[in-house]
């Protein structure tokens, strides 16, 4: 088993979600949305970034509006739109039921039939 290639995909199966979570509050410009995922130790380079949120929005989970910038051109700023509100509540019930998942199954609690 490749362990790196396990660690990666489950990275990216969680991007999409961590990228909501982030947009459920404001909008925010891409870079922000890198540095505060980079905070939260979830290392992710502007190259996976940028097609992630042209899908979110070619979904209609996001939009996106110009605004001026103080530091040079006018920058794109996301934010969710309600399907993304929708899809992010349903995106929690399956994050709540996984973990409850995996804590049982980490702590072997879950008995064969």
């Amino acid at each position: 088993m490749n362990i790196d290639n396990a660690k990666s995909q489950m990275r990216k199966g969680m991007l999409e979600y961590c990228v909501l979570l982030l947009l459920r509050r404001q909008p925010s410009y891409a870079n922000d949305i890198i540095k505060q995922l980079k905070d939260a130790d979830l290392i992710v380079v502007e190259g996976t970034l940028y097609p992630l949120l042209s899908r979110l929005k070619k979904d209609g989970l996001l939009t996106y509006e110009w605004q001026e910038s103080f530091q040079g051109p006018p920058r794109k700023y996301y934010a969710m739109t309600d399907d993304g509100a929708l899809a992010l509540r349903e995106m929690d019930a399956t994050w709540n039921a996984l973990t409850r998942t995996v804590e049982l199954l980490k702590n072997s609690i879950v008995t064969s039939t």
